[in-house]
This record gives C-alpha cells, sequence and structure tokens, in this order.
C-alpha cells in the first residue's frame, strides 16, 4: 500500500485555530521507554517521551506544512486490540510492519497488499484499524490522522483515537484531523470529547509555507507590492513583499507575507528559474530579516524550514558567476509555414513520436497552440474549436513596419542595456508603435475568409503561442499577454492582434529573457484562436500529479478552482480564497481532500458539483496518460512529471456548465 500523505495548501485564513490545547492540558512527557543512544526499535507500544516519538518518527510526503513528523499506528482486533508504533522510517507503509510482525506464528496470515488494501482500509470488519500520529511543529499540534480513502466509521475513528491517546503521553492534546472530505463526513459523528481540528484550523496556526525549494545568494530588500510600480529591481535582488503582486520583474528570490497558491505565475516562474520562493507570515516585520535589509544573503528554502544568513559580497559574486543561468537557445523559428491550419493539423504524429511531433510543430506553431493540438486529437477530452496563425505572419508584421531594425538601435544603446527605467520606457514606446502599425492586407483578408466561414458571428480570443513559453524547461508562465477581438468591428480585431504581438515586449518579459540569455530577435509568436469565453461559471488550474508528492506515492490531481468572474485563480486579489483540493481520481472511492475553499462562494458549498469534479477528473487522467510519450514515463522520464492544464467549466443560460480543457503545459516540478 503506498503511504498516504496529509497535503496543505497555501492560503491565507482568518480561521483561529480554536482546537488547541488549552494551558492546563499541556503535554507532559512520561518515562521514556527508550534510553538515549539505544537503536530504533521495530516498534514501541506505548510513547513515553519525545525522543520515543523522534526515534520512530519519520518526515511525511507531504511537505507543504514544514516541521511536521509522523509515526504510523496499527491496532490489531485479533489479538486483543494491540496498538503498534511503528518504526516509520524503516516501514514506510503499513503494509510492510504488519506483513513482517503480524503475519503467522499463532496470528493470520497477512495477505498479498492487494488483498490488504481492499480489506484493512475499506471493510467493516477488518482486522486492523491503520492511522498515523503527526506532530505539526509550527501550531504545535498532535494529530491523530486516517488514509484520505479510509471509510472506517466514527465508532472504529474512537476505538483507534482512544487507544493511541492513552499510549501516548501527548494523548491530552490529541486532536483527531480528518484528511478528506468523506473522513470529515464521518468524523462528524464522532463525540464531543474527541476534538476534531479541520484542515483550517491548522492551517490558520502554520507561519511558513515553502513554495519552491531551493538556495540563492543576493541582496535582500523590503518592498511593498503597490511600490513595485514605480520601483526597478535587480536580476540580483532577493525581495520581501507584503503580498503577491500582479507583476514583478525577475529577481532570484521572493519572500511574500501573503501566501501563495502554488500555481501562481510568480511561482511558477520561480521553478523555472530555480530560485527559492516562500511564504512567511509577518515576513515584513520579522527580525531575523530586518536585520540583514539591505545586505548580501543566502536564502534557502527547505520543505520543512528556511534559513538565511549573510554572506560578503565577494562570496556573493562567486555564488552568481557559479550560478547564474545556463543560457536558453530557442527552437529556432520555421518561416516557411504561411497557411491557418485547423488546430487538429498542427500536430502531426505520423510514424515519429510525440515528442519530436511536438518539436516539430514549435518552430512554426509555439508551443501553446501545439499542445492544444495534442489536446484537440485526444479522444474524449472536451476543448474548444480552434485554428493556429503561424509565426511567419509576426515577422512580416516586425517586417514590413521596421520594427527589426528599431528594434537593433535600442539594444545598441548603452543607457538602454544600463538602466531599468530606460528599458521600462523604450519598451513601452515600442510597444505603442506596434499597436499603431497598419497590418498587411492579404493577411487581413485571409483572416476575414476564416474567420466568416469557420466562426460566424463569434467573438475571438488570439492566445499567444511563442517559441519562448509553455516549453519543457522553459513554462515562462503569465510572460505574453492574449487578447480578445470582435469580427464585427474589423478594427477590433486587429487592435488585439496588435496588443498580442506586441505582448512579447513587455518590461518583464524582457527581463526574464534577459536573464536566460536568449537572443531576443529569435522570439516569434504564433497565435492560437478560438471562441473566447465571455461569462464562464468557473475557471481552474491543474496538476496531473501531486506537487507535493515528489517520490510519487501518493497520487493525486491538484486543482484550484473559483467561481467565473473578476477574481483570477492564480492571483486572487488580496483576502479571497479559491477552492483547492487533492483529488485521488485512481483510488478505490475517489477521495477528495479540500485544502481550502472559496470565500465567494455560500460557506459550506464548493465552486464545482460532485458530478464536475468527476468530470475534470477523467480529463486530466487523459491529460496525464496522452502527454506521456512525450514528458513522462514513456518518454523515459523516471523523475517529476506532471502537466499544468487550465480549464473553464462553461454553459448557455440554464445549460448545466460543462467542462472545456484551455491548455496543456509541462510542469518544472517545485524543487528538491
Amino acid at each position: 500500500m503506498r503511504p498516504y500523505t496529509f497535503i496543505l495548501v497555501a492560503v491565507a485564513f482568518s480561521l483561529a485555530c480554536t482546537s488547541s490545547p488549552s494551558p492546563e492540558e499541556q503535554v507532559k512527557e512520561w518515562t521514556c521507554e527508550l534510553a538515549e543512544g539505544d537503536p530504533a526499535p521495530e516498534f514501541l507500544k506505548s510513547l513515553g517521551c519525545q525522543g520515543d516519538f523522534t526515534v520512530l518518527a519519520s518526515e511525511p510526503l507531504d511537505t507543504s506544512i514544514p516541521g511536521a513528523r509522523s509515526v504510523k499506528v496499527v491496532m490489531d482486533r485479533f489479538d486483543g486490540d494491540s496498538l503498534y508504533f511503528q518504526n516509520s522510517q524503516k516501514y514506510a507503509i503499513h503494509y510492510q510492519f504488519v506483513s513482517s510482525h503480524l503475519s503467522g506464528q499463532g496470528l493470520p496470515i497477512v495477505g498479498s497488499l492487494a488483498d490488504f488494501n481492499q480489506t484493512e482500509y475499506y471493510a467493516p470488519d477488518r482486522r486492523f484499524l491503520l492511522g498515523a500520529v503527526t506532530y505539526y511543529e509550527g501550531p504545535g499540534v498532535w494529530a491523530l490522522e486516517l488514509a484520505p480513502y479510509d471509510t472506517a466509521s466514527a465508532e472504529l475513528m474512537t476505538q483507534l483515537y482512544e487507544s493511541v491517546r492513552d499510549a501516548g503521553y501527548f494523548g491530552s492534546a490529541l486532536v483527531f484531523h480528518p484528511t478528506s472530505q468523506a473522513v470529515e463526513a464521518e468524523a462528524k459523528n464522532l463525540a464531543s470529547s474527541i476534538r476534531v481540528m479541520t484542515t483550517d484550523e491548522l492551517y490558520a496556526a502554520t507561519d511558513y509555507q515553502p513554495l519552491n525549494l531551493a538556495t540563492s545568494v543576493g541582496r535582500l530588500r523590503f518592498i511593498q507590492a503597490e511600490e513595485l510600480e514605480t520601483t526597478y529591481l535587480a536580476y540580483r535582488d532577493i525581495v520581501v513583499l507584503d503580498r503577491l503582486p500582479n507583476d514583478i520583474s525577475t529577481v532570484v528570490g521572493i519572500i511574500t507575507e501573503e501566501f501563495q497558491t502554488p500555481l501562481s505565475h510568480v511561482n511558477v516562474l520561480s521553478q523555472n528559474r530555480k530560485t527559492p520562493n516562500m511564504g512567511l507570515r509577518e515576513a515584513m516585520t520579522n527580525a531575523q530579516l530586518r536585520a540583514l535589509e539591505g545586505k548580501w544573503v543566502r536564502l534557502t528554502v527547505g520543505a520543512f524550514d528556511w534559513s538565511v544568513e549573510e554572506v560578503t559580497v565577494a562570496e556573493a559574486d562567486a555564488y552568481w558567476e557559479e550560478h547564474k543561468p545556463v543560457p536558453v537557445v530557442l527552437p529556432s523559428a520555421d518561416l516557411t509555414v504561411k497557411e491557418f491550419r485547423d488546430i487538429e493539423d498542427v500536430v502531426t504524429g505520423g510514424t515519429g513520436s510525440l515528442r519530436e511531433a511536438l518539436k516539430a510543430a514549435i518552430p512554426a506553431f509555439g508551443g501553446k497552440a501545439a499542445h492544444y493540438s495534442v489536446l484537440a486529437t485526444t479522444e474524449d477530452l472536451p476543448v474548444r474549436k480552434a485554428f493556429a496563425i503561424p509565426a511567419w505572419y509576426y515577422v512580416q508584421f516586425m517586417e514590413e513596419n521596421g520594427f527589426y531594425a528599431r528594434l537593433d538601435e535600442l539594444l545598441a544603446d548603452p543607457e538602454f542595456q544600463a538602466k531599468p527605467e530606460v528599458r521600462d520606457a523604450r519598451l513601452k514606446e515600442f510597444r505603442a508603435a506596434m499597436k499603431a502599425a497598419p497590418v498587411n492586407a492579404e493577411f487581413q483578408r485571409m483572416l476575414q475568409e476564416k474567420l466568416a466561414a469557420d466562426y460566424p458571428g463569434l467573438t475571438m480570443r488570439f492566445r499567444t503561442s511563442t517559441n519562448s513559453e509553455d516549453l519543457e524547461g522553459f513554462p515562462c508562465a503569465g510572460c505574453y499577454e492574449s487578447h480578445t477581438g470582435d469580427p464585427s468591428d474589423w478594427e477590433d480585431v486587429l487592435e488585439a492582434i496588435r496588443k498580442t504581438w506586441a505582448s512579447i515586449w513587455l518590461f518583464r518579459t524582457f527581463e526574464e529573457r534577459e536573464f536566460h540569455s536568449i537572443d531576443h530577435k529569435s522570439i516569434v509568436m504564433a497565435l492560437l484562436v478560438h471562441h473566447n469565453f465571455p461569462d464562464e461559471e468557473a475557471n481552474g488550474v491543474a496538476l496531473t500529479a501531486n506537487p507535493f508528492d515528489p517520490s510519487g506515492l501518493q497520487p493525486g490531481f491538484y486543482v484550484n478552482v473559483q467561481v467565473g468572474g473578476d477574481a483570477e485563480v492564480v492571483h486572487p486579489p488580496p483576502g479571497i480564497t479559491s477552492d483547492q483540493f487533492i483529488y485521488e481520481f485512481n483510488q478505490p472511492g475517489l477521495p477528495l481532500t479540500y485544502l481550502s475553499h472559496s470565500n465567494l462562494v455560500v460557506t459550506g458549498q464548493t465552486v464545482l458539483t460532485s458530478a464536475q469534479v468527476y468530470e475534470l477528473g477523467k480529463a486530466l487522467e487523459l491529460i496525464h496518460q496522452r502527454f506521456s510519450p512525450a514528458y513522462g514515463p514513456r518518454a523515459g522520464n523516471t523523475g517529476w512529471y506532471a502537466m499544468d492544464v487550465e480549464f473553464k467549466f462553461d454553459g448557455e443560460p440554464g445549460e448545466t456548465p460543462a467542462l472545456t480543457v484551455k491548455q496543456a503545459r509541462p510542469h518544472p516540478g517545485r524543487g528538491q
């Protein structure tokens, strides 16, 4: 049986932790079962002190809450309700321990792993009760937890809880923490004497959120997010911010006082840069950080804790020389393709591999259109009808209006190179000129005919698809901006296209490429075109793997979804929360673990219905398997593999909103 973890995702809560032990219930140690220096035993029957717990405890696979340690527990109901605190470092899962110690020699034989799984987590008359005692160091909470998919009744939960409480020195403080929606529903039947602590309450008492695990050396700066509009950052800055900004240029480390969502653009860019990113409550007034303001420091974001220390200028320079990004070379543009293509015809597999087919399509049609083409040719996957405009027409626009020559002048200007404020101003002028420039007449004629024939009466979304985004190793999430145009007002369409093309020259995008030593003139932009989503009921992002389980032993889909409207799911306004959950789609019972809830829906309700969650799960499974030959195990990848997916639920008035997948790209992972 794979070990289970308890995944908690970063969202700020105002909810107080009401289930913490009162002062008279503070934990008091008993006599230790083990003497200092004793070797770790296979198990203990009771835990008398912190030392006993520490010897047996392992770091949980879940690394989203720092400082958590767990000891797995087994109650053998056949053998007089004997309780075992197993050595969880040696035996990572219950089955390993049970089959080694509680099988035969007068006890019933423990069968296969498959039989064990089906019986001991689901059967009412199961032999074993299985759980874990987890200590959350940040909030100082001792919690008994079951697997998210465990179907134990309240009576069985109570039996295990009381046994663990009586056998552990922490018993007076022990709470029950439901790890899934189903477990939480059954826990409502527990007696009032058993304190239940929800994920929301547990997380409210946590002050550190590790997002991207990495180390960087840079100059520590404190900045209010609103000041970023007039303050320029250097590549080698590590910034402390009061909240997640709408926009931020390239830096080597980020600490935000406001907690982030794991799929925010800022975090995905940090993952792409391999630079540390973390949330820390009250970071702006943190004494340790403030003491180092303006100094060169080494910041390390770890799975369970963080550290910062001052370094010398010489050490900082040496670190930069050793760790500065390896120059990224983009796929060379293919300007031989000049026809518009229906999206199904962009990636053609032939007899070659999917990976090679994608590589062949990206030079002409960019990463977004190429991946969308694979989605569109995946059976039973709902996507919108679309077509792609090749990169040739961007190059034609640039050449016919003299923009490449103007760009050469900018790049050769020493003041442009040296001063970020000059770069920002000149790039703004450059974009303004692009937005006012004429568009080739033959291109306009071709586009008018295509839209009239295949998309009559529809407003259209013109989406960026460059050779420098949605790529393996360089996703560049949020680098470029797409726009909508209404063909009934042709100038509106031209404006949308020009604004989309011009987003190549946004300041933040330019700085991102500069950080990676990318040749700016090598960028080309194709367009992915489809009917827009004018008023969707829900929008979201998802990963086709569990980002807090790098081992792959706790598979699940991570989903972040919000009701339709103005609140972006990857960057919500201050104080706005979304639904976030782990969906164990391939587990019996389809366990669903909500990590946070949207505060834009009625309390107690969720953004998606159970039927919509299942519909989404089927799509995510299809996407995960479909792209495996390009990026996953079927491509020889034995490490992290997940697709980053954007989706909508949309429907006409009176219709049940249905799923539409917007895009998928390889996700870089969470760091080491």
